[in-house]
């Protein structure tokens, strides 16, 4: 039976404290909220933090709010069967909402949050095992050890990023909100994460995520679409966001975003893909040239389930699948 290590256990009553006890001690402390992701982690002595900080109980981190320009700020604290049900985010977003509908299983989705589910530890085959087998090989570079077992030649670790959620705020144009001692900032969701598997968020170590803000819908369509090996539970080996806005209903696609999931240390968005689709109608001809410019970037690696020809392979249809959602409905 794998066990908790013991930690220290925090429970602050603002955002301010949790971020001073957060800073306080530094790399030793994490946050926790639905703890569907660190204490696993912590049992198998991938995190191993002295001080755990919860921050699920906050008020501040709960809610949805529509801001005066039309944007939707959601708290970073809200589960994600909530963010699932919210009726702006299924007429608004649904690539959100298919996205947090596809993460885990309900029971996990009733604990796990939308913050939570964003900051997502990135996964890797040599990474997510017990400590006895990682122990085997010697460990891997993301903890203990100094061999990326993917690559291993690789300067930077290639863990891959398995949020569902990330790939499409990052589609959707969201940004996000970090606490720290200094006050609260914003940051634009495909800022947020690094190409290393590792060091995968750009943010202080300290700073709380807090909030997430959508952009006013403005027209805009979305989808999302999941690859992996059973239908519930499991992380995807891939995920397509897909996001446009039309000129006018019917018209042409005046703006779209092509966001690839778990096929890299961050979600990965390729422009190529979406210059293909601007300024001409959605249509099957486009869909397929997209697809096409969204396979040629993708570079799997074996860090994840399947074989890597046949998960690049897959990109192709997945990207068919999520944007034919948003084609428009046949008469």
């Amino acid at each position: 039976m794998l066990r908790l290590p013991a930690f220290r256990y925090h429970v602050p009553s603002s955002v301010a404290e949790a971020v001073r006890i957060k800073s306080d001690h530094g790399p030793r402390a994490s946050y926790v909220s639905g703890g569907t992701d660190l204490f696993p982690n912590m049992k198998r002595r991938q995190q191993e933090p002295e001080d755990v900080v919860q921050v699920s109980h906050l008020r501040d981190l709960l809610g949805f709010r529509r801001e005066e320009d039309g944007r939707l700020r959601i708290g970073a604290g809200e589960t994600l069967t909530d963010v699932r049900r919210r009726p702006e985010v299924l007429r608004d977003y649904p690539a959100l909402s298919d996205a947090v509908a596809l993460v885990a299983t309900p029971l996990l989705q009733n604990m796990g949050t939308i913050g939570g589910n964003v900051c997502l530890d990135t996964r890797c085959n040599y990474y997510d095992q017990s400590y006895e087998w990682r122990a085997a090989i010697d460990f891997c570079m993301k903890k203990d050890g100094d061999t990326c077992w993917v690559a291993p030649g690789s300067p930077v670790c290639l863990a891959v990023n398995s949020s569902d959620t990330a790939p499409v705020l990052v589609a959707l144009g969201a940004e996000v909100l970090l606490s720290r001692r200094s006050g609260e900032r914003t940051l634009p969701a495909a800022k947020l994460f690094k190409k290393d598997g590792i060091d995968y968020l750009a943010k202080d170590p300290n700073e709380l995520l807090t909030g997430i803000l959508l952009p006013k819908p403005d027209g805009w369509a979305s989808s999302y679409v999941k690859l992996r090996r059973r239908g519930t539970y499991d992380f995807p080996v891939l995920g397509v966001a897909a996001s446009l806005r039309r000129d006018g209903p019917g018209g042409d696609v005046a703006e779209a975003r092509i966001v690839l999931g778990a096929v890299a240390s961050s979600p990965l968005e390729v422009p190529e893909a979406a210059e293909t689709l601007t300024g001409r109608p959605l249509s099957e001809e486009s869909i397929a040239a997209a697809a096409h410019a969204a396979w040629r970037p993708a570079k799997p690696m074996d860090n994840t389930d399947f074989l890597l020809s046949w998960r690049k392979e897959m990109v192709r249809q997945f990207v068919i699948k999520a944007l034919r959602r948003l084609l428009p409905p046949r008469p």
